[in-house]
């Protein structure tokens, strides 16, 4: 475990910082290690919307994990294979990844919202050996199973089916102990997907090193975990921020975590923050707001908050100001993506300015570059990039090095956002750079959105594009060219929203639909999102 910084100076922590990685790591390990050392230490406290709990100690977690290792293993996971994981907020969901972390297999982290179509392409893509689902979404998996010839294990975490192993069968007699495998740093570990502006969702490929480099840069001096810790980071499995926080950062750092498997409710959040000693909480900026805005919030009690961080887009300055005055807490912003971790942020003891980015993190070389890959100087604004060797930014797309070569423009990643230096050194974010929509968190290709619309009978052609949200940052808008205009109505919109919503991920849907009679077009014939998103931009704010 990396020691804690409790007297954070900024400069002192970039100027000293130091990052050796070994050449043999292994997260899974590193956690088995501290169990044995702390075996009766409280790891995971869970609830559910029903208000059923549980408790899991590290000791038992790591017994757990290593009979879901042995129980894989003698199913026929080895060492480099692909494994898709479907499974919500539930406690298994820590012990499965560890139990893969462990046996050197590749975790694919995919939300319980995924589709049909979202699981097929990421199976033929990683020609991913196995899925360990939950029950919701076996229907799903079963639909595609026959396509998928790469797929060869079905574990089910929850009952028994035909087709399906299920969990508890699998690991009914396996031993507690499980040899971790002494992996390379070099070697892949995670394969998350994200949405792309054209073309099917990227494989982001990260190795047994990032976790080494993560716990050292964000989960000390961005989420601050120490081990004296209750974290709440509300981040759902399936999603890179999953993996940041409540299961690297917390576990890593010798934490407990807090874990609510249920529908967001803001005035559920403040009893739970008010009920259980939180300390930390690491929440998307749609629910700081939602809760700012609960009635006589006053009356919440929030006794053991110390600190809480915002992730996935920038936070309303008015949130920020509302915790600071009802609860005494800064809660600091803080700016990664799939492709890397933390990058910039308010860090814990630095000098907030409310809006901004914050600035780098010890260990990021991070610029504002030109479309030359020149370093722009502080006021002008840019591409927010990434030198190329950072210790925790990504090892390409997966079978794509077209696109992993347009990433990068000469020694820097360019992640797509935009931003400005200003002259204490702070970032502050202009918007995107291309048309990737972000809405509560979540991330959206709009090729994946109109893709779906567009299977549509009733559909000629449509964009889709970020509109600005009060709540939720941004939702997706859908601007649709009917076959047969004359049929427009309110009746289709409907039909058209729960069309997308049985074809992709739920959260992706239009939530705003208007028929046009066409799309704006450059003289090639590409659509002009921008054109679109400055429209919505105008009718919303003005």
């Amino acid at each position: 475990m990396s020691t804690h910084v409790f007297d954070f100076d900024y400069e002192k922590a970039v100027q000293e910082f130091r990052l050796e990685i070994p050449e043999k790591y292994n997260f899974g390990g590193e956690i088995d290690r501290y169990s044995d050392a702390n075996p009766d230490k409280t790891a995971i406290i869970w609830e559910n919307e029903a208000g059923e709990t549980r408790r899991i100690t590290y000791g038992d977690l790591k017994a757990l994990s290593n009979r879901i290792a042995n129980g894989l293993h003698r199913l026929g996971i080895c060492r480099g294979d692909k494994v898709i994981v479907l499974v919500p907020r539930v406690i298994e969901a820590y012990a499965i990844y560890l139990a893969l972390n462990k046996m050197g297999a590749v975790i694919m982290p995919g939300s319980e919202m995924l589709r049909a179509k979202d699981i097929e392409y990421r199976a033929d893509h990683a020609q991913a050996k196995a899925v360990i689902a939950l029950g919701n979404v076996r229907s799903e998996v079963d639909s595609i199973r026959h396509k998928c010839k790469s797929l060869q294990f079905f574990v089910l975490l929850d009952g028994a089916a035909e087709g399906w192993i299920s969990m508890e069968e699998l690991i009914r007699d396996a031993d507690t102990v499980w040899q971790v495998v002494d992996t390379d740093a070099n070697e892949l570990a995670f394969l998350s997907y994200t949405s792309g502006t054209t073309g099917g969702p990227k494989g982001v490929q990260h190795v047994h090193a990032w976790p080494y480099a993560h716990l050292a840069i964000s989960a000390t001096y961005w989420f601050d975990v120490r081990e004296d810790d209750i974290a709440w980071a509300t981040a759902s499995p399936g999603w890179a921020k999953w993996v940041w926080s409540p299961f690297v950062s917390i576990l890593g750092k010798g934490g407990t975590a807090f874990v609510y498997h249920g529908r967001f409710s803001a005035n559920k959040y403040l009893e739970f923050l008010e009920k259980y000693p939180i300390s930390l909480l690491c929440a998307t900026p749609t629910e700081y707001r939602m809760m700012a805005k609960v009635k006589d919030l006053e009356q919440y009690k929030l006794r053991a908050l110390r600190s809480a961080c915002s992730a996935g887009e920038p936070l309303n300055r008015e949130v920020i100001e509302t915790f600071q005055r009802v609860f005494n807490v800064r809660v600091r912003d803080g700016y990664g993506q799939t492709e890397n971790s933390l990058l910039v942020g308010t860090f814990s003891g630095m000098k907030m300015k409310p809006g901004s980015m914050g600035r780098p993190a010890p260990g990021i070389r991070i610029a504002i570059i030109d479309e030359e890959g020149k370093e722009l100087p502080v006021g002008e604004v840019g591409d927010i990039a990434v030198h190329k060797d950072t210790a925790v930014l990504f090892r390409g797309y997966l079978h794509d090095p077209e696109r992993t070569g347009k990433a990068f423009r000469g020694e820097w990643y360019v992640t797509g956002d935009q931003g400005r230096w200003d002259e204490e050194g702070y970032i502050w974010f202009e918007g995107r750079a291309d048309d990737i929509i972000i809405s509560s968190g979540y991330t959206i290709g709009p090729f994946e959105v109109e893709d779906a619309l567009v299977k549509h009978p009733a559909v000629a052609e449509c964009a889709a594009v970020a509109s600005p949200d009060p709540e939720r940052g941004h939702i997706v808008k859908a601007f649709v060219v009917l076959r047969q205009p004359e049929f427009a109505s309110e009746t289709l919109v409907s039909e058209l929203q729960e069309h997308v919503k049985k074809l992709t991920a739920p959260y992706k849907y239009p939530r705003e639909i208007e028929f046009v009679d066409s799309l704006p077009k450059t003289t090639s014939g590409k659509i002009r999102r921008v054109e679109l998103r400055m429209r919505e931009k105008e009718r919303k704010m003005g």
